[in-house]
C-alpha cells in the first residue's frame, strides 16, 4: 500500500515558475545567514543598464528555498528504512520559512511505495562565520508497507510528526549541514531519533500583483523577465506501463498520471522533478523522480527531448517488486507545438528498480505548458504581442470528509490535509489541481488520498470587493480508482495577496470491482495569489 502526496511537489513547482538561483553576495552582506538572495553577479554583468531596476517595475522577487535531506529511521522488529526528502519553503521574514515536503525510501528495507507528506515551519539563526542554527516542526501523513497487513503495523494511524534541530554552513550558492531529527508516526513501528544530513539552495522568483492578471508587461518589465527568469515547462501526461516478467502478484499492465516541472539552466539543458500516481490497474501506486534532460529543436514546431532520472517508486513490494524503492527512469518525448506555449508529445520510456525485480516499458501522451518570456524569444514565433501577467493562486487547507460510505457501509469521518493550485485563464475561468492526504486510518490502515484536476468558474472580483464565489468540477483518482468531485465555495480577501476560503463538496469514486465510494467534504483554507510573466 502507499500514499500519493508527491503531487504536491509538482503543485509547488508551479509557484517557482523558473526562479533564478541566488548567488553569493560579493560584498559578504548576510552571507552567513544562509538566507541571502542577492542578485546574481552573472545577471548584473549581463544587464549593466539595470533593466527593471527602477521603482516603477511591477515585478518583485519572492524568496523561496529548496531543501533535500536524507536519514535512516529504525523500524521496530524489522529492517530500518531510509528516507530521502524534498522540502519547499516560502520565506516569511529574516529567520522563518513556511512550506511542505515529501519523503520516500531508496535503498534500505523493503518498503517501496512508502511515502510521507507534511507541512510546517523552518527557523534559521545566524551564528556568525557562515554557521547557522536550524529548527523545524512539521505535521502530516505517512503510509506504506510490504502489504496491507504490514502497512497497519509499519505506518500505524498514518498521523506524522517530524521535528529537528541542527547546524549548517553557508557555502554561498548553497548550504549544507546536519540535523538531529525526530520522526514519529502514531501507533507505528517506524520512528525514532537519528541524524539527518541536508543540502539547501535559495531561489528568487519574479512575480507581479495578482490584480495585473491578463495585462501586458511594460517593455522594461518584459526585458527584465527575459534576463532574470529562465524558461520552464509544466507537463501533464498519461503513461501506460507494461511489465517485463513481473515477479510480484500484479501481473498485468497499469497506468500513471504524471506531473513534471522542468527548468532550463543552460541553453536547452534542464533539470526536472516529476511524479506519477496510479489511476488504472494500481490506483495507489506512486513515484517521485528527478533528473536532467536535453532538448533538440528539429523545426519551428517539432522538438525532441531525452531525460534520465532516479527516484523512489512503487506499491507494496509483494505486488510490484521495487524493493526499497530506488528506480532509474530514462525517457524520450517528441513534441509538436500547438501554439507558442502549448505542446503535445508522444512519450516512451523504461523504468527499472535498482534493488528489485520490477522492469517496465512505458508509452503515453503528454501536454506541456511552456512558462516564461524567454521561451517566445528563443523560438521562431511572431513576437509582436507583448508578454502578459498570468495569474496563479496557491492554497493549503484542512478538509473533513464526512458521511463516508464505501460498498454500502458507513466508514466514519476522514481528516485530511491538502494543497491546491489554480491557473487563471481569465477573470472567470481557471484550472484547479488538488491533492489531499488523510492523516488517519481508513478501512483499518493508513494511506487514503485524492488527486484531482478540472475546471473552475468564479465571480469577478474587483479591487474593492471582499468576497468571491466559485464552483469547480474535477476528476482524478482516490484509493479506489477513478474519482470525481464537485464543490462550491466562498473566498474572503484579507489583502492583495492573501485570502481565506470555505469550500463544500461531494466526491464519488468507483473501484474496478464496481464498488462505490461517496463522501461529503468541508474545507477551510488559506491562499496566496500572484502573477508571473509569460505568454
Amino acid at each position: 500500500m502507499s500514499i500519493r502526496p508527491q503531487l504536491c511537489v509538482g503543485l509547488l513547482f508551479i509557484a517557482t515558475l523558473g526562479g533564478v538561483r541566488a548567488e553569493e553576495n560579493p560584498a559578504g552582506a548576510g552571507a552567513s545567514s544562509g538566507l541571502s538572495l542577492e542578485p546574481s553577479r552573472t545577471l548584473i554583468e549581463e544587464n549593466p543598464a539595470g533593466v527593471g531596476a527602477s521603482s516603477g517595475s511591477s515585478l518583485e522577487p519572492i524568496r523561496t528555498l529548496i531543501m533535500l535531506d536524507y536519514q535512516t529511521v529504525k523500524v521496530r522488529g524489522d529492517a530500518p528504512i531510509d528516507l530521502m526528502g524534498a522540502h519547499f519553503f516560502r520565506q516569511v521574514n529574516d529567520w522563518l520559512l513556511l512550506g511542505f515536503g515529501v519523503q520516500a525510501p531508496l535503498v534500505s528495507g523493503n518498503y517501496g511505495g512508502f511515502a510521507t507528506f507534511d507541512v510546517g515551519g523552518y527557523a534559521k539563526k545566524d551564528l556568525g562565520s557562515r554557521v547557522f542554527a536550524t529548527a523545524g516542526l512539521f505535521g502530516g501523513a505517512g503510509a506504506g508497507g510490504r502489504s496491507v497487513e504490514n502497512a497497519k503495523s509499519l505506518s500505524g494511524s498514518g498521523t506524522l510528526t517530524r521535528a529537528f534541530v541542527g547546524l549548517g554552513y553557508d557555502f554561498g550558492s548553497f548550504s549544507a549541514g546536519v540535523n538531529l531529527s525526530k520522526f514519529k508516526i502514531r501507533n507505528a513501528a517506524v520512528g525514532g531519533t537519528q541524524a539527518a544530513v541536508f543540502l539547501e539552495t535559495p531561489y528568487s522568483v519574479l512575480t507581479g500583483p495578482f490584480g495585473l492578471q491578463g495585462q501586458p508587461l511594460t517593455p522594461a518589465d518584459a526585458a527584465r523577465a527575459r534576463v532574470e527568469s529562465g524558461p520552464s515547462m509544466l507537463t501533464l501526461g498519461a503513461d501506460n506501463f507494461r511489465q517485463i516478467r513481473p515477479e510480484g502478484s500484479k501481473k498485468g499492465d497499469f497506468a500513471l498520471a504524471d506531473l513534471q516541472f522542468s527548468h532550463f539552466f543552460s541553453g536547452d539543458t534542464y533539470w526536472y522533478a516529476g511524479l506519477g500516481i496510479g489511476y488504472r490497474g494500481l490506483p495507489t501506486y506512486n513515484q517521485f523522480i528527478g533528473g536532467v534532460g536535453q532538448r533538440l529543436r528539429l523545426s519551428q514546431r517539432i522538438s525532441l527531448y531525452g531525460q534520465v532520472g532516479i527516484g523512489s517508486s512503487g506499491y507494496a513490494p509483494e505486488v510490484i517488486d521495487t524493493g526499497p524503492g530506488l528506480v532509474v527512469n530514462p525517457k524520450l518525448a517528441a513534441e509538436y507545438a500547438l501554439t507558442r506555449n502549448v505542446g503535445l508529445s508522444l512519450t516512451a520510456g523504461y523504468m527499472a528498480a535498482a534493488k528489485g525485480s520490477s522492469r517496465n516499458l512505458s508509452y503515453g501522451l503528454a501536454m506541456t505548458r511552456h512558462i516564461g518570456v524567454q521561451d517566445s524569444a528563443d523560438a521562431p514565433w511572431p513576437t509582436g504581442d507583448a508578454p502578459t501577467f498570468r495569474g496563479v493562486r496557491l492554497g493549503m487547507f484542512q478538509q473533513t470528509e464526512f458521511n463516508v460510505r464505501y460498498a454500502g457501509v458507513d466508514r466514519g469521518t476522514l481528516q485530511m490535509l491538502g494543497i491546491q493550485a489554480d491557473l487563471l485563464l481569465d477573470d472567470h475561468w481557471y484550472v484547479p489541481m488538488q491533492a489531499v492526504a488523510a492523516y488517519g486510518s481508513y478501512l483499518g490502515y493508513p494511506g487514503y488520498d485524492e488527486v484531482l484536476g478540472g475546471l473552475g468558474l468564479q465571480s469577478r472580483a474587483g479591487p474593492e470587493d471582499r468576497l468571491q464565489f466559485f464552483g469547480q468540477l474535477m476528476a482524478g483518482a482516490n484509493l479506489h480508482g477513478r474519482a470525481a468531485k464537485a464543490s462550491l465555495g466562498t473566498r474572503v480577501f484579507l489583502n492583495d495577496r492573501l485570502s481565506l476560503s470555505v469550500v463544500a463538496g461531494k466526491v464519488a469514486a468507483r473501484s474496478a470491482s464496481g464498488k462505490r465510494f461517496n463522501a461529503n467534504s468541508l474545507a477551510l483554507g488559506l491562499e496566496t495569489r500572484f502573477s508571473f510573466p509569460g505568454w
